[in-house]
């Protein structure tokens, strides 16, 4: 299945090695990368006391369902270090779904299209480099609009 996008962000360490490292270990599962965004330096903007992320978008192409390619992005994580530790904080490497197809889905802790994306710029810029008329299946605007019209006003500037 095509038009499944993925933000992938890190704040610790060799933040482009780390994801670089995600981005093969999506393929090594046979996951298929179609389209790759720039990669932004982009401000904390929940925990804000922490380094600056480096952030991107990658749209795939994948067999799997939708649970099954989370719990793949949840062992790429843990595989790359990443700590659950403090909510919104400093991680090696964070991936979401954003939008998997015209999808809406609502599975325990899946929620897809990803409920808080249109309110985010670090995920809408990169997205909009890639995808910038794909529709939100829920809010029905493109994502162009909805980087038009958030009000988040964080820094995301190209790495």
């Amino acid at each position: 299945m095509r038009n499944i996008y993925i933000s992938i962000g890190s704040n610790i360490g060799d933040r482009a090695t780390h994801i670089r490292r995600a981005v093969v270990g999506l393929a090594l599962r046979g996951v298929r990368m179609v389209k790759q965004s720039r990669l932004y330096e982009t401000e904390p903007v929940e925990l804000r006391e922490q380094e600056w992320f480096l952030n991107g978008v990658i749209e795939v192409e994948t067999d799997q369902k939708p649970a099954q390619l989370m719990e793949m992005l949840l062992t790429i994580e843990r595989a790359a270090g990443r700590e659950r530790t403090v909510p919104k904080g400093p991680r090696t490497i964070d991936m979401d779904i954003l939008l998997f197809g015209d999808q809406v889905i609502h599975e325990g802790n899946l929620e897809i299209p990803h409920p808080r994306m249109a309110n985010r710029r670090f995920v809408l810029v990169p997205l909009a480099d890639i995808a910038p008329d794909a529709v939100h299946p829920t809010l029905h605007r493109t994502i162009a609009e909805l980087l038009e019209a958030t009000t988040d006003r964080s820094e995301v500037r190209h790495a």
